[in-house]
Order: structure tokens, then sequence, then C-alpha cells
């Protein structure tokens, strides 16, 4: 009668064991959420550093789409399947609240930066010692982000046209697509100088800082983020939005030289 009994526990055990393993391997088999970004380029090494954190306790994937910040809002106009959108000015932002496309209350400044001139570094690097240098014979070409889509040319127009530079550089400027697309005409020498954030200054080893744009002559400088309207991933979403401007996401854009809103 023991050998019965013993046998039947044997069993009632194996049948626990068994729907504990099915029930953990469907766990494990549990799709992720996969979440869509539109991304201001500027934040791209950042962005990606906070999302491997937030990954590390999130079954969640990204899906990240850098670019100039108004290109990004345009694309969310024409439907693009995008979840959020941190954007690297204001404006992309106001657009898009305008049509109605952001979720109601989710928008939120996130954080801030500098717009800083930049020459080629080493020992070929030009002279170049500030804004008004540009208009020397020594400079012949000013990068510049597309002031129509690109936020960091729309300061950078801002502050020539503060400082009464932009008129008589019309002829030296070269737009660029994105900010670092700016950044690259200035590493490889393809521009004199050139004006972006002073982020993306300091990730270069091949560019200098000649001077920040004085206070005043700029618009504040301020990256946005919210929710997209059409976004399927309501919950993840907000959840990694209020991520965002926690103290270790903060500790990470800190660290690459941004400040928080």
């Amino acid at each position: 009668m023991s050998l019965h009994i013993r046998g039947k526990d044997r069993t009632q055990r194996w049948i626990v064991l068994l729907c504990l393993g099915l029930s953990l391997g469907g766990c494990r088999r549990q799709p992720r959420t996969t979440m869509t970004l539109s991304v201001a380029a500027s934040l791209q090494d950042s962005i990606t550093e906070v999302e491997a954190a937030y990954k590390r306790d999130h079954a969640v994937e990204f899906r990240n789409n850098f670019g100039a910040s108004g290109t990004l809002a345009r694309e969310i106009e024409e439907g693009a399947p995008v979840d959020a959108l941190i954007s690297a000015g204001a404006k992309p932002m106001d657009q898009l609240e305008r049509e109605g496309l952001l979720v109601q209350g989710s928008r939120a400044d996130l954080l801030r930066n500098a717009l800083v001139l930049i020459a080629p570094g080493g020992l070929g690097g030009s002279d170049l010692k500030g804004f008004h240098w540009l208009a020397g014979k020594s400079v012949r070409t000013v990068a510049l982000g597309d002031p129509e889509s690109v936020p960091a040319g729309q300061y950078a127009k801002q502050t020539l046209v503060s400082l009464h530079l932009y008129d008589a550089l019309q002829s030296k400027i070269v737009l660029g697509k994105d900010v670092r697309q700016v950044l690259t005409y200035v590493e490889t020498g393809d521009a004199d100088a050139g004006l972006v954030y002073a982020t993306d200054a300091e990730i270069s080893k091949k560019v200098r800082i000649v001077a920040i744009a004085p206070d005043g002559s700029h618009d504040p400088i301020v990256y946005p983020v919210a929710q997209i309207r059409k976004s399927n991933e309501d919950a993840a979403v907000r959840e990694f939005i209020a991520f965002l401007r926690s103290p270790a996401a903060k500790a990470i854009f800190e660290r690459h030289g941004f400040r928080m809103a």
C-alpha cells in the first residue's frame, strides 16, 4: 500500500513539474514589445545607451529612426508608424500638436543643449578664433543644418542674423541634412567651420570648439518628447517616456553633455 502511495506521489510531482515547465516555457516565448521611435540625430548616442539600460528590466525592442527633426515630423504627418518622437526643437512638435497627432498630455520638455562654433582640429586646423572671423578670407565654407528642416540650422541662422553675419556669409554657407552631417563636413575639412550642438562637438576628436553662441542670440534649445496618437503600444510608450526622466536616464544624458529641461 505504501509503495502505491509513493508511486502516486511521484506521478503527481512529475505532473506539477511538467505544468510548471510548460508555464515557464510559455513565458519565454511571449512576444517582446516593439517600440518605434523617431529621434533627433543629435541624440543618437545617448538614446541608444538609455534604451540599453531600459531593456535590462523590460521585455522590449526599439526601432529607431534618426534624422532631422523637421523631416521626422513630416514623416509622421504622412502616416509613418511611429510610437514616440523626441525632437531637437519645439517647432516640429508644435506642428504635430496643432494637427492633433500627439496623445494629449504626453508632451514634455526633456533636455536642453547649447550651440557652438567648431573648426577642424589637429595641426592642420584653422586659426579661427570667433564668430566674426567667419567673414574673413581664410574661411571659405561654413556648414549649417538646413534651417528648413534642421532645428540646429534654425538656431545657427538665428545666431548669425543676431551677430549681423548671415547676409555676409551667404556665398560661404553649405547646408547639411542634419547636425551629424554638419559635424562630418568639418571633421573631413569639407567645411572650414560649422555650427552644431555642444554635445555633437564633444563626441568628436577631429574638431575643436571655437566659441559658444552668445546668450540671447537664438531661441532656447529644448528637446520635447511626446507619444504619437496612432501608437499601438500605449501603456509601454507611456512607461518608457516616464523612464526618460528617471535618475538612471538623467545620468546617461548628462554624461553625454545634455541638461535636463
